[in-house]
């Protein structure tokens, strides 16, 4: 399983609870993959550079997560599929390189 990092925009319409709610949806479904989510990191309301969906601001939460790389297609494709979501960025985490001698 390779570590991917996952940066998610949420409409700024849904309040804290949704966003939680909204979330864990994501949570269990990466669970349901095989994989895991290893952190989580709200972010917090901020300014979007360009209007997205008419919508000025969004919700933005960080996370970590595993998932197997043949599931890596559909996860990508569930996240589309929500409504609550404005813009996702899936990213391969990439290992630090180190200095040998």
């Amino acid at each position: 399983m390779k570590t991917y990092e996952l940066l998610t925009i949420f409409k700024p319409n849904l309040d804290a609870e949704d966003i939680d709610k909204n979330f864990k949806k994501i949570s269990d479904m990466v669970s349901d993959f095989g994989g895991n989510v290893e952190s989580v990191d709200k972010i917090g309301r901020k300014k979007l550079a360009y209007d997205i969906e008419k919508f000025r601001d969004g919700f933005f939460v960080a996370s970590n997560l595993s998932i197997p790389e043949d599931k890596v297609a559909e996860f990508k494709r569930q996240l589309r599929l929500s409504d609550s979501i404005l813009r996702t960025m899936f990213m391969e985490v990439s290992k630090k390189a180190e200095l040998t001698k």
